[in-house]
């Protein structure tokens, strides 16, 4: 947890602390995370390569999500970071919600 918390002090960071496939997937799906943090004493070997692959190869969604993290950038903006790019809106995500 400690090298999410640090990471996150930096502007622009969305580090995120992973212990499964399902949070390393989400995490990229629904919040574009650019930090990916993994336990070595936690987690196993092929785990790790597993979760590191998918967290790679999953797309931000967008839509409602792409709002958050524009809300999570005019509030660094607003704490003294410089103006981030931040994440295209793709169009709605899970449109039904």
């Amino acid at each position: 947890m400690g090298m999410a918390i640090v990471a996150n002090k930096f502007c622009g960071v969305r580090a995120v602390p992973c212990h499964d496939d399902l949070t390393a997937e989400m995490s990229r799906r629904h919040n574009d995370a650019n930090i990916l943090c993994l336990s070595a004493d936690l987690l196993g070997e092929r785990l790790v390569t597993r979760m590191v692959e998918l967290w790679l190869t999953t797309e931000f969604e967008g839509g409602r999500h792409a709002r958050r993290i524009e809300k999570i950038a005019q509030f660094e903006y607003q704490n003294g970071c410089p103006r981030p790019d931040v994440p295209a809106d793709n169009g709605p995500a899970n449109p039904s919600n």
